[in-house]
């Protein structure tokens, strides 16, 4: 099941429409407040394509009341709104969202998005810890700790992190970041990575520092 919240009503029936003729089930909304209902009293979604500006509750508010519930933390989001620039692709990405698309799209591209994004969601993770000096990220939990500190991240932050941490010592370029955490069909800018890194480092403390910059190719963590 995917939920698609919308207020306009063409754009909402012409995708719903699309999704439903690709084999999706679909549920549409036309405000924040029917979306929440439909998540309090339903099953839940596998997928969730959420537009930013929405009568009442905007978008962005609904996603950080998906992330910050426990039920709904591990859904699934793609941005759908007609904003375009690289600042509001990286606030929604950075609030938790899995991917990003602005009007006007075509419905092969949405479809393309809507695929990764499942795949992605499907993978199994690796639960097994990761450590390096003080850094733990305990992978049963999706948890991080600066040593006994619980250090709290974004879904994007916290992936990167484990990511680095599984190639410890490897030089990871930003195009690898972008792909690996973001997905192959994400055709936001490199920068999108530097802006993730600089909050990463920033929350990780004094530890932030074993995230080292290579100049002109990515980031590493270890020697």
């Amino acid at each position: 099941m995917i939920y698609y919240v919308e207020d306009e009503k063409n754009i909402r029936e012409l995708v719903e429409y699309a999704l439903a003729a690709n084999g999706y089930d679909v549920t549409t909304f036309a405000d924040g407040e029917t979306f929440r209902q439909a998540l309090m009293s339903s099953p839940l979604p596998e997928l969730i394509l959420l537009d930013i500006m929405l009568p009442g509750e905007n978008g962005l508010e609904l996603l950080q009341y998906l992330r910050k519930s426990h039920r709904t933390a591990e859904i699934p989001v793609i941005m759908v709104t007609a904003k375009g620039s690289e600042y509001d692709k990286v606030i929604g990405l950075d609030s938790g969202a899995d991917d990003y698309i602005a009007k006007p799209f075509g419905m092969m591209e949405l479809m393309s998005r809507v695929r990764a994004v499942l795949r992605r969601a499907g993978q199994p993770n690796v639960q097994q810890d990761l450590r390096y000096k003080d850094i733990h990220v305990c992978q049963t939990s999706h948890k991080v700790y600066v040593g006994e500190q619980e250090v709290i991240l974004t879904k994007k932050e916290y992936d990167m992190l484990s990511y680095l941490m599984q190639n410890e010592g490897a030089v990871l370029t930003r195009d690898q970041l972008l792909n690996h955490v973001w997905g192959y069909d994400f055709d936001g800018e490199t920068r999108t990575v530097d802006v993730h890194i600089r909050s990463l480092r920033q929350k990780l403390g004094d530890d932030g520092t074993r995230i080292k910059t290579v100049r002109g190719i990515g980031y590493r963590i270890g020697d």
